[in-house]
């Protein structure tokens, strides 16, 4: 006997779904590109067939995802890529949701940091060496300066792990990077000033990163990046802080 097949109701879109989809079909396919300025509301209304409250609806969705803004002094929307910051808040909200521990985030960027930290060893231009150059210098400045604020240090470690994804000149990297780095930021802020040592150990990591990078010892690289990482693992640990925390 032969099993009747079944099919699941098929979705209906509202309207305005379905104009945002439409014009962000266009800025994928870079048929309208970057700073490309959209016609007027009246006239894209009139082209898509859709009323203008529809079209406003479809255009706030666009522009909260950040493939349209409005540029200072004009009221007309142009085209725009969103930044890797930006698009990394959507996905550290969802990642928090989901409950992940200091634990997951360090496991992942096991996985992630050293391969990082060997590319940029192999493709780091001299501007983003300088760059890396600074990140470290600002960051061992804070470690030891008394009374340094703890937003100021966590600040310093993001901008070098940032410093670090632009200098391996991958675009990929640096968004895989983003959503990890914002929620190990809000770890660190948690553990940075009740593990011993931690600021220590992190620009003594930074240093020999630094190092790797600027002498093009891939190998190295990413070899003091996952101690690097570890570190940071062991000192949630000797902080008594439980590898099971849940990131907010």
């Amino acid at each position: 006997m032969s099993t009747i097949p079944t099919f699941d109701p098929i979705r209906s879109e509202p309207a305005y779904r379905r104009v945002a989809s439409a014009i962000s079909e266009r800025i994928v396919a870079r048929t309208l590109k970057d700073g490309d300025t959209l016609p007027t509301e009246t006239a894209l209304a009139a082209q898509l067939g859709v009323n203008r409250g529809t079209l406003r609806e479809a255009l706030r969705e666009l522009e909260s995802n950040g493939l349209l803004e409005r540029r200072k002094g004009s009221k007309r929307l142009v085209v725009s890529h969103p930044a890797p910051a930006a698009v990394a808040r959507g996905v550290s909200r969802a990642l928090a949701l989901q409950d992940v521990t200091v634990h997951e985030i360090c496991e992942a960027l096991e996985l992630l940091e050293p391969q990082l930290a060997a590319a940029a060893a192999q493709r780091r231009s001299a501007p983003q060496l300088a760059a890396l150059e600074s990140a470290t210098a600002r960051f061992a400045a804070s470690a030891t300066t008394p009374g340094s604020r703890t937003a100021e240090a966590v600040d310093g470690v993001g901008e070098f792990f940032r410093a670090l994804a632009t200098a391996s000149n991958n675009p990929v990297y640096a968004m895989m990077q983003e959503p990890l780095l914002q929620l190990l930021q809000s770890s660190l802020s948690v553990m940075i000033d009740k593990a011993p040592n931690a600021r220590a150990r992190i620009s003594v990591a930074q240093r020999r990163l630094l190092e790797a990078v600027a002498e093009s010892r891939s190998e190295q690289a990413a070899d003091w990046m996952g101690k690097h990482v570890r570190d940071f693992r062991r000192g949630f640990e000797l902080a008594g802080i439980d590898l099971s925390y849940r990131i907010s």
